[in-house]
């Protein structure tokens, strides 16, 4: 661990996967889960390490700039000469947005040796992954690798199932790996026949993968009606939405209830603050344009009011 300017102890997260940028017609923006998550963490007083791979071009350098301006270490982002730097075609509709998440990206291409010496030098507390980057066998040897070098590390596992991008022997790997899993209601319901069991109500399929796969937490978002935990003892916790939220988007806003979950993990706050403030987080990423905000005053009242700063 290490004390950053604040004075808080600052924890290292590895946050392995892609970087994408969603191409709009008016022009690129960087995201991808592992680098939002990562740039709230930052922000919210911890060291993620984003493990990734980059095309040498121009989209790196964006990337690099962001990471740059919000402190994030760039150490564990790789660059490749011979694949470009992920992303996804964005096509307006008139009941929302198209999305085409194309092949043979940078981060379908993540050095394993590279990745899990980076992991293991930075000895995490906490190393977040999902599925989207396991697509290419590459990526998956290296985030095996990774956790491989970080046992001590929790591990949360973060679903993205995205057609066609997702078997399900990739999906019980990732179960089976990990401590702590967040799903969205969707996803929670493809799982009984993803994974060949029973389907029953939400709960009990979250009752079922809990003691399947050891977890010790099963965190399921619902959008704008709120989320609700499962843990590993039984305790079920729930949060409803926040009324009178005026959305602009709702882009990243599952990343961010996703990095506030991290911070109270860590932290040790109770399932239920957990949930409160991931959802009150989550409903201010709604009231901004994309999934990270463009000053960083939008975490002061946060950090304040959670005692951060």
């Amino acid at each position: 661990m290490s004390t950053d300017q604040r004075g808080t102890t600052s924890q290292n997260i590895v946050l392995f996967g892609e970087v994408l940028a969603d191409v709009f017609p008016d022009g690129p923006v960087m995201g991808g889960a592992p680098f939002n998550v990562g740039y709230h963490l930052q922000a919210f007083g911890l060291c993620p390490i984003l493990i990734t791979r980059t095309g040498n071009d121009a989209l790196r350098q964006k990337l690099m700039q962001l990471m740059d301006a919000a402190n994030m270490p760039t150490i564990g982002v790789q660059y490749d000469t011979q694949y470009p730097t992920g992303q996804v075609q964005v096509k307006p509709l008139e009941n929302g947005h198209k999305f085409n998440i194309l092949a043979n990206q940078a981060y379908d291409f993540i050095d394993s040796e590279v990745a899990g010496d980076t992991a293991a030098i930075n000895q995490p507390q906490l190393v977040y992954f999902g599925t989207l980057a396991q697509r290419n066998s590459t990526s998956a040897i290296a985030l095996a690798e990774i956790l491989r070098r970080t046992s001590q590390a929790l591990r949360l596992l973060d679903i993205n199932l995205r057609e066609p991008w997702y078997r399900p022997e990739t999906i019980r790997y990732s179960f089976s790996q990990a401590n702590h899993v967040k799903v969205n209601e969707d996803e929670l319901a493809k799982l009984p026949g993803l994974l060949s069991f029973p389907g029953k109500s939400p709960r009990d399929n979250a009752a079922y993968l809990l003691e399947t796969f050891q977890l010790k937490t099963l965190l399921v978002t619902r959008g704008a009606a709120g989320a609700w935990l499962l843990d590993h003892t039984g305790h079920y916790s729930e949060t409803s939405g926040i009324e009178g939220v005026t959305i602009i988007d709702t882009v990243g806003a599952g990343d961010g209830f996703c990095a506030v979950f991290i911070l109270g993990l860590l932290l040790n706050w109770s399932h239920h603050l957990t949930l409160q403030r991931a959802n009150q987080f989550a409903a201010a990423l709604c009231g901004i344009r994309g999934a990270i905000p463009q000053s960083s005053k939008f975490y002061d009242n946060f950090l304040k009011d959670w005692k951060l700063s």
